[in-house]
């Protein structure tokens, strides 16, 4: 049965009743109430005359629209607030439930309540819709991890060949160099191939994550060792602010890649005698990391597709800053992963500060 037909035979039900009632109450107040006052005049005295007439008639028109225009209103008006909650109720769940899609629960089907009506048929077909559109992004995972997994042997090979070629004595100066450059851009873009085939790895579900306690404190530390071997190249001081002995759950491997994916960006992104300071304090059951870096900075409005892949947020230094614009979002992929948040705060030509909340656990 469609809504239309259903809420018509509500509301035909509802204003049934409504009249039923009106006609219950005018019935009591025509009939009965005008059968006793007589028999009161018939006991009592002669009825009013007609100088009374016209108030009497005042007050039993007021006497109806008070007893039964009222009620019967009042009813109409809740019975009709009543069918519009009954009927919108699904279509306020089935708003709820679309609201919690995401790209990741796209194979999950709304709960259809199989009565044939319009909201039934409209979840049917936002059904199909997230089906095609599943299908659609398993392709294009597919085919980023088979486009990557193609590029690595062809890239593999030209480095190695670059690489040979540049340790040949024959060289002038301007040809290795040359070959340099070459080779340079062969690794930026074998990182680049690395970093799509995680991401898309991980979107998938297929990065494993190991569950066993880290000591984040020891990460920092050697976070920060080879954070002033980058710096060196870079006239940029690194200086570790705090270093509370916190532990937490996850995967070493994974969370010191965080670590180094944001100090080196906090590096390369900086001012000349620049500095670069990291802090890991304990703030309400959580292990926060704060990186902050004296760069640029990053426009107001840019700030939140920072995470974006391949998303570069600094114009003047696109071209000559190294880089590919994934390591921010493999940082946040890998931060999500183990319960985490991280956030970005920057003001122009002032500081930049990542921070990065992952949950703790208590010490054996």
């Amino acid at each position: 049965m469609r809504i239309r037909t259903r809420l018509t035979l509500w509301y035909a039900a509802v204003m049934f009743a409504s009249l039923t009632l009106m006609g219950a109450l005018s019935y009591h107040e025509f009939v009965r109430e005008a059968e006793r006052t007589r028999a009161q005049y018939r006991d009592h005295g002669p009825e009013p005359g007609t100088a009374r007439g016209r108030g009497g008639h005042f007050a039993q028109v007021a006497g109806i629209i008070l007893w039964c225009g009222v009620p019967s209103a009042l009813l109409a008006l809740g019975g009709g607030w009543w069918l519009m909650r009954r009927a919108l109720s699904p279509l306020e769940a089935l708003t709820r439930a679309v609201e919690r899609t995401h790209e990741r629960s796209l194979h999950e089907h709304l709960p259809r309540t199989g009565n044939g009506d319009e909201l039934d048929r409209l979840t049917e077909v936002f059904n199909g819709m997230t089906a095609r559109l599943d299908q659609s992004f398993q392709r294009i995972r597919e085919f980023t991890l088979h486009a990557s997994h193609e590029l690595k042997t062809p890239l593999t090979v030209m480095q190695g060949e670059l690489e040979t070629a540049c340790r040949e004595e024959a060289l002038t100066d301007a040809q290795r160099e040359r070959l340099l450059s070459h080779l340079d851009e062969v690794q930026r873009l074998g990182k680049i191939v690395d970093g799509l085939s995680l991401l898309t790895k991980a979107d998938a579900g297929q990065v494993p994550f190991a569950r066993e306690p880290v000591q984040m404190d020891d990460i920092v530390r050697e976070a920060v060792e080879d954070a002033q071997h980058l710096a060196q190249g870079h006239d940029v001081r690194i200086s570790l602010t705090a270093c509370e002995a916190l532990s937490v759950r996850g995967d070493r491997h994974r969370l010191r890649q965080v670590l180094l994916n944001l100090t080196d960006n906090a590096i390369k992104y900086n001012c000349p005698n620049g500095t670069v300071t990291i802090g890991l304090s304990r703030v309400d059951g959580f292990a926060q990391l704060a990186i902050a870096n004296t760069g640029p900075g990053i426009p107001q409005e840019l700030q939140p597709r920072v995470f974006e892949r391949f998303f570069r947020g600094d114009p003047s230094h696109g071209n000559t800053v190294e880089g590919c614009g994934l390591g921010l979002s493999i940082a946040q992929w890998i931060v999500h992963a183990h319960g985490g948040t991280i956030r970005i705060d920057s003001k122009e030509q002032g500081v930049t500060t990542v921070t990065v909340l992952l949950p703790t656990i208590r010490a054996a």
